[in-house]
């Protein structure tokens, strides 16, 4: 299983992103897909994930600004960033959930680099 992470970039203060994940299998197949970020010196943190039936769940951090969608066609999993501060730079990383016989797997990308100015 593989998950290509790209869409980052640099953007001031106030603007958009888009990152996308596709990933190399249906993302039917997994219980809930995501997005982490991580700052330089800082642990990896959850920014928001959507699960199999499509529920949604947000840091409250990013809630109201972020919007984390798939496209199940596309086996791509989407976060829309709005209103950007300079606090949501980091390096996101998209991740997905899987069972098999009572056992978790998780996989990730290999991040993709947001840069927020002021």
């Amino acid at each position: 299983v593989q998950l290509q992470a790209s869409g980052g970039g640099s953007v001031q203060a106030g603007g958009s992103l888009r990152l996308s994940c596709e990933t190399s299998v249906s993302i039917r197949s997994f219980y809930a897909l995501g997005w982490y970020r991580q700052a330089p010196g800082k642990q990896r943190d959850l920014v928001a994930t959507v699960s199999k039936g499509g529920n949604t769940d947000y840091a409250d951090s990013v809630a109201g600004r972020f919007t984390i969608s798939r496209a199940n066609a596309k086996n791509t999993v989407y976060l829309q960033m709005n209103s950007l501060e300079p606090e949501d730079s980091a390096v996101y990383y998209c991740h997905a959930e899987d069972w098999n016989s009572s056992v978790r797997k998780d996989y990730w990308g290999q991040g993709t680099l947001v840069t927020v100015s002021s």
